[in-house]
């Protein structure tokens, strides 16, 4: 952890071929998470991972995996990602009609758990509960592939959820996913975010991983 930031490079961008070896390039360079994007292909477009995907990068890092659950009922799940070797389980309000009991499962079974905020989706949606989450997640793209254009209207977003979490005094990690890269994580941080999820701008920069990282503290 280098200014009070951590990064958290996507492995949706990353060349499978050479998956290990990437991890570890992001290891090496300082990165402090591992973000995996699970995607169901039905909540959102694309199909990405599942618990045998975590399970090898669990015996590839010791950095925390943070799983990004972009599925429908994830409730039914849990309990394999964490078996698996997840971290960090983040869940999405548009996902989940009993969002508390979600959450209390996910710290059940020994993992943070954390809530994402599509876009589109207002913050008062999360309201209920920022006491008893340790991550907030706010998507600055739509889900679903990486390289997305950074949707700006998400800077507000931010800083409305940075207020409130203040204000209940959370020690909640406030994370931003989509778009980010050396000129956006200065606008996200302003706003009060301390986590950046980056894929092409880690894994796909044209001096390498390291040189990716770097550009991303700034």
């Amino acid at each position: 952890m280098t200014d009070n930031i951590l990064i958290a490079p996507s492995i949706l961008s990353a060349d499978f071929l050479h998956l290990k070896d990437q991890i570890a390039a992001c290891e090496d360079a300082g990165a402090d998470w591992i973000h995996v994007d699970v995607i169901d292909g039905h909540f959102a477009p694309n199909l990405t991972f599942g618990p045998l995907i975590v399970e090898a990068c669990r015996r590839a890092t010791k950095l925390p995996l943070d799983v990004h659950l972009m599925i429908e009922q994830p409730e039914r799940l849990l309990a394999d990602f964490a078996k698996a070797g997840a971290d960090h389980l983040t869940v999405h309000v548009e996902t989940c009609p009993h969002l508390h009991r979600t959450l209390q499962e996910i710290k059940s079974l020994g993992c943070k758990a954390g809530v994402v905020l599509n876009p589109a989706t207002p913050t008062v949606m999360i309201e209920p509960v920022l006491g008893m989450v340790d991550l907030v997640l706010v998507m600055s793209v739509n889900p679903g592939f990486s390289g997305q254009a950074f949707i700006s209207e998400a800077i507000a977003k931010v800083r409305t959820i940075r207020q409130k979490l203040d204000e209940i005094m959370s020690r909640a990690w406030l994370e931003v996913d989509g778009g980010m890269a050396a000129d956006t994580v200065p606008q996200m941080r302003a706003a009060g975010a301390n986590v950046f999820v980056a894929g092409n701008a880690v894994f796909k920069y044209p001096q390498g991983i390291a040189a990716g990282i770097r550009a991303l503290r700034g």
